[in-house]
């Protein structure tokens, strides 16, 4: 049943109008002004609004304008009934919005006619905007499940395999599910030594004996570079995986052929089971990884299988914990600012703020190293509010020098995110440095909003009232569905730099770029390219018209000064033609 909203100040036309609309079998809503109808508008979210012109405090030119402005209302048909009816006053309505115009007093023939001309022409823009939404959805699915080098499933195409394998399991029964990773010994040396093309073909070569010897035993995914897995199905004795191993082993000892050269290959092997050791498919990769190290420490070509008694912390990672505790005492962590440029204009707009430690001893260590350290600790609270705050403080200095227009991008982990006071403490911190709302975006990756979906949603509305900006960040890297894009309140999708890296040498990842960006843009989100470093790949982005990128092509992360003088020196891209 379709539902009609009808906004009327004179009740006699409303309950007129409103019986008709009920014989014909539409389910229908009221308001008698337009404060009342726009609230019912975005609660109920009807399919056509019937709303008068003329109405006391906010009339219809008003009503239509703040309906359109929201997300939640802003396609749903809307027609003006009117007995103004001059050409003024129809261009007024049609260029806020309006959808059509009927002219009071009219006949019952005469609206319903309106009415159901709207709804029809509705519909087919919407199955039209759906079915397009589907098809890139089903593309980007198959090519984001799948690792452009091989051909094999990638983690998330791993992911879904491991689940099935699982639900497959009959729960009476015990049984384990090998997961073992093949990792090829010093491959980065030999990607070095041959480069991207010989190097790929390679791991293509590596990818097709393995499937040769598994046939349907198995299946077979490349997770990165020199990492496979397999998922072997489900066994009653371990020494199954084991003599596979083995027979894995001998059979990649053979020599490879690429480019008409004979080349050897030595692998480690580790194995973890499911459910023994672990029951998520991430811990079980993280735990037949620590059993390839151990294979490596041994020497390689060889198997390891996961035990136990390796879980203890090392003594360098409790010290690294007990410096990084002490860090911010010190004045050892310091912001730097990358860059983000405006193709429109070519110019800087922006910046995305990134911690880095210089510690008294060790030097710099890499935020890959400390930030798992910090997030496990509890201590990335405490540090995430230094950042947020911080980054707050240079921006408004960055402002009184006369960078009006400058926006600061600051990473949000899952951790502070789920803190329940962090809508009061960025408000806070907002306050008492001075920088409007609107110059600050928060980035979150969306592995963490999808699994608190419910929860996520709520809170990002909450933040995004505040007028700051939410980006989804490492985008493709997750889920990536469109869906969530959809449900979720975002205001920037930012692509990850594992799409952006060689794009030009890359076709399929030109087609899942081009698609993220033209459905970002449907669904009025920014796009912004993180990792750009040729001109290839930003030629490539700007035929895309993608909107904002960063990376080294145009410029590293930089200290405050060394930011504020590139700044000043006004570098700039070429702006879009």
């Amino acid at each position: 049943m379709k539902k009609i909203l009808i906004i009327e100040d004179e009740e006699m036309i409303r309950i007129n109008i409103k019986e008709l609309l009920e014989v014909e079998e539409f389910e229908v809503w009221e308001a008698e002004n337009g404060e009342e109808g726009i609230k019912l508008a975005q609660v109920h979210q009807p399919d056509l609004i019937l709303c008068d012109v003329m109405m006391p405090k906010l009339n219809g030119y008003a009503v239509l304008q703040q309906l359109r402005c929201d997300p939640l209302t802003a396609t749903i048909p809307f027609i003006f009934m009117t007995a103004l009816a001059d050409r003024s006053n129809i261009r007024k309505g049609m260029e806020l919005g309006a959808d059509d115009y009927i002219s009071k007093p009219c006949t019952a023939t005469e609206l319903l006619k309106a009415i159901t001309v709207r709804l029809e022409k509705h519909s087919i823009v919407k199955q039209h905007y759906q079915s397009q939404v589907q098809k890139v959805q089903e593309q980007l699915k198959q090519l984001i499940y799948i690792d452009n080098i091989t051909n094999l499933p990638n983690r998330l195409g791993l992911r879904e395999q491991f689940e099935n394998v699982k639900q497959s399991l009959n729960p009476d029964q015990y049984r384990l599910i090998p997961i073992i990773s093949v990792n090829i010994d010093r491959f980065r040396r030999i990607n070095e030594s041959w480069g991207y093309d010989a190097s790929s073909c390679l791991l293509k070569a590596v990818g097709e004996r393995m499937i040769q010897q598994l046939r349907n035993r198995a299946k077979v995914s490349h997770l990165n570079e020199e990492k496979f897995v397999i998922i072997l199905e489900a066994i009653t004795d371990q020494n199954t995986a084991f003599k596979l191993a083995e027979m894995l082993l001998k059979n990649l000892s053979l020599p490879f052929f690429i480019y008409d050269k004979e080349v050897f290959l030595t692998f480690s092997i580790g194995i973890a089971f499911y459910p023994r050791d672990g029951d998520e498919i991430d811990q079980l990769l993280d735990r037949s990884q620590t059993a390839v190290s151990q294979s490596q420490q041994k020497g390689g070509n060889r198997y390891e299988y996961y035990q136990a008694s390796w879980e203890t912390k090392d003594h360098d990672q409790i010290a690294l914990e007990t410096d990084l505790r002490r860090a911010l005492d010190r004045n050892e962590l310091q912001l730097y600012y990358q860059p983000k440029v405006d193709l429109k204009t070519g110019k800087i707009m922006g910046a995305e703020a990134l911690i880095r430690w210089f510690e008294s001893k060790r030097g710099f260590v890499s935020p890959a190293v400390f930030i798992p350290i910090a997030e496990e600790s509890g201590l990335i609270e405490p540090i995430g509010e230094w950042v947020l705050r911080t980054a707050c403080k240079q921006t408004k200095a960055w402002h009184k020098l006369g960078l009006n227009a400058m926006q600061i991008a600051v990473n949000l982990s899952g951790r502070q995110f789920n803190l329940p006071h962090i809508r009061q403490k960025i408000l806070e911190i907002l306050l008492a440095e001075g920088l409007p709302p609107t110059c600050l975006e928060l980035e979150l990756t969306e592995s963490f909003l999808v699994e608190h979906e419910e929860a996520s949603i709520q809170k990002l509305n909450h933040l995004k009232a505040l007028g700051l900006q939410i980006a989804i960040d490492d985008f493709g890297t997750g889920y990536s569905s469109l869906s969530y894009l959809q449900q979720f309140p975002f205001d920037v999708l930012k692509l990850d730099r594992c799409f952006i890296q060689n794009l030009d040498q890359n076709s399929k990842n030109q087609v899942i770029v081009e698609a993220v960006i033209k459905m970002a843009h449907q669904l009025n989100l920014q796009v912004v390219a993180e990792g750009v470093e040729t001109q290839e790949e930003l030629d490539l982005l700007q035929q895309y018209h993608c909107d904002i990128i960063q990376g080294y092509l145009f410029s590293r992360p930089l200290p405050a000064e060394e930011f504020l003088a590139l700044f000043e020196k006004g570098q700039h891209l070429k702006s879009q033609p």
